[in-house]
């Protein structure tokens, strides 16, 4: 099946934004407003939520809620306000499983900021939007390499497909002429440094296999610079696509969190923290069987690159600095449902922000973690360097999303203020001096420290686990028992401590009760079944 041929779909899950240049991107955009929040199709519908966002409902049958409150914008909405690349990537639209991606949101500024053909720098767009690629603004010196499907990079690397892209590099799926097998391509922009290979490589053991070990290290010489590029085996998705798709079964949320538990221990004992904790940079590992098909059985079985051409706003033709068409990233997931015990080996993915705290200094403000998984010292400590517990944050909040697949903080279109109130309404007060640091403070909070009236309050985190991990779960017959969730938040209460200082540290994360009594005894019955 092709996947560039959308008849090849069920016609009702077709998502009228795929592939949409720029005025018809609007123009659809504004037909659909006109509709309100009434459902228009079965089993597709489109509604605007409470802070006037328009998003694709797919497959109505699974929907969790019949409205939107609040409440469901933490159990949706899995993204936050951020430059026009990332709000792309927001919208990538499942090529093979489009009914995997239950929500997609548009921010109701993106009007604004896209028919003013300017970025938030000032400068002027020179591509006309395509949904679902890398920002084409990039494409300029020092930014990305130009890289086409049937390319062949170092002689041996012929380019199959896409796999991503980040804000720093693009991911291309390679097939190696020489070994025969598939490989995933990392391209940095110009002149990047290879930092994270070297810390790679510093990780490299072959006993720890959920790090990825860099394959081959090259540069490419193109029309935008010198790019840094390695490769290593390619992953079949990464836990944030996967998210979008109902539950994992319990068996497999203790196990992946084990694995990743387990993944950031060997890091910290090597002296090294991650820094970017999410669940994006969490990958799951292919089946043994991939490098077994061909090209044609591989486009068989997954569709043949979905291209889009490329073209300015002004009608120019393109510079060489640019490809002439853009690719779609291919998804080889599956749903969370159809997850088993032989899908937890895990791969820890993007480097790039870490960094060894007794070789180096990082502060508080270079945290370049999403803001809803960054630590609360980066927002309160910006001059302070960061550590170990800074991974012991975020890896908490990657479990909660693990278990019940949406977040403990909401991040959809959150300025930090409201992720900060957020954190208190869940977590209990801020350390005072942080109280009095925090200059917004009053936007949410009385002179008594309680919320404000008529504002949302997000409930405690017993609550919180309650609505957005039991509730569902228990609706399909696979809620965690009492014991078990009273092990599970006591953990989430010593790792989401606003002292990094205070919080627990990896080691006592795997001395927990959950840990002991859950996840690592889940994780052994895995590798047992390997």
């Amino acid at each position: 099946m092709s996947r560039a041929s959308v008849e090849s779909l069920p016609t009702p899950r077709v998502n009228p934004f795929q592939g949409s240049t720029h005025a018809e991107f609007f123009s659809t955009h504004a037909e659909l407003e006109k509709r309100n929040a009434a459902i228009i199709t079965s089993p597709v519908g489109w509604r605007c939520n409470s802070r006037e966002k328009l998003c694709l409902l797919s497959d109505t049958s699974e929907l969790r809620h019949a409205q939107f409150t609040p409440s469901d914008i933490n159990n949706y909405l899995s993204w936050r306000a951020a430059p026009r690349q990332s709000f792309e990537k927001s919208f990538v639209f499942h090529r093979q499983r489009p009914e995997a991606y239950l929500v997609r949101p548009l921010a109701s500024y993106s009007r604004k900021m896209f028919l003013n053909e300017e970025d938030p720098g000032g400068r002027q767009f020179q591509y006309n939007w395509i949904d679902g690629v890398e920002s084409l603004e990039k494409y300029r010196p020092g930014g990305f390499h130009p890289i086409m499907i049937g390319d062949v990079l170092r002689g041996r690397y012929r380019i199959i497909d896409k796999l991503g892209f980040g804000g720093y590099s693009t991911v291309w799926l390679a097939l190696d002429t020489c070994l025969h097998r598939y490989i995933a391509v990392k391209v940095g922009t110009a002149n990047s440094p290879m930092q994270e290979t070297k810390i790679l490589r510093a990780l490299s053991n072959p006993g720890h296999d959920s790090i990825p070990t860099p394959l081959d290290e090259f540069k490419l010489n193109g029309p935008n610079g010198t790019h840094p590029c390695y490769t290593m085996i390619p992953a079949r998705c990464d836990l944030r696509e996967v998210s979008f798709s109902r539950l994992f079964p319990l068996e497999v949320t203790r196990a992946l969190s084990g694995s990743l538990i387990l993944a950031i221990a060997y890091i910290h004992s090597r002296g090294y923290v991650h820094g970017d904790i999410h669940l994006r940079n969490i990958l799951v590992k292919l089946p043994s069987g991939f490098n077994h098909l061909s090209v044609e059985e591989l486009y068989e079985e997954y569709g043949e690159p979905e291209i889009v051409s490329i073209t300015r706003c002004d009608g120019k033709p393109l510079l060489l600095n640019t490809p002439s068409k853009a690719v779609l990233p291919l998804y080889l997931g599956k749903g969370a449902e159809e997850f088993s015990l032989s899908d937890t080996h895990i791969l820890l993915s993007d480097f790039g922000e870490a960094f060894a705290p007794d070789l180096e200094t990082r502060y508080g403000k270079d945290c370049h973690t999403p803001l809803a998984m960054q630590p609360p010292e980066a927002r309160f400590e910006p001059e302070a360097p960061l550590s170990y517990s800074a991974d012991i944050w975020s890896l908490a909040i990657a479990i909660w999303e693990i278990l019940g697949m949406q977040p403990i903080f909401c991040n959809a279109c959150v300025t930090a203020d409201e992720i900060v109130s957020q954190q208190i309404d869940v977590l209990g007060p801020l350390p005072s001096d942080w109280w009095m640091r925090w200059q917004e403070r009053s936007q949410f909070f009385d002179s008594n420290g309680n919320p404000k009236e008529g504002r949302y309050v997000w409930p405690g985190i017993e609550m919180a686990f309650e609505d957005t991990v039991q509730k569902y779960r228990r609706k399909r017959g696979c809620e965690f028992d009492t014991e078990e969730t009273t092990a599970i938040i006591d953990l989430m209460r010593r790792m989401l401590v606003f002292r990094p200082e205070e919080r627990l540290t990896i080691q006592e994360v795997l001395q927990s009760e959950w840990v002991v009594k859950w996840a690592l005894p889940q994780l052994k019955r895995d590798s047992q079944t390997v």
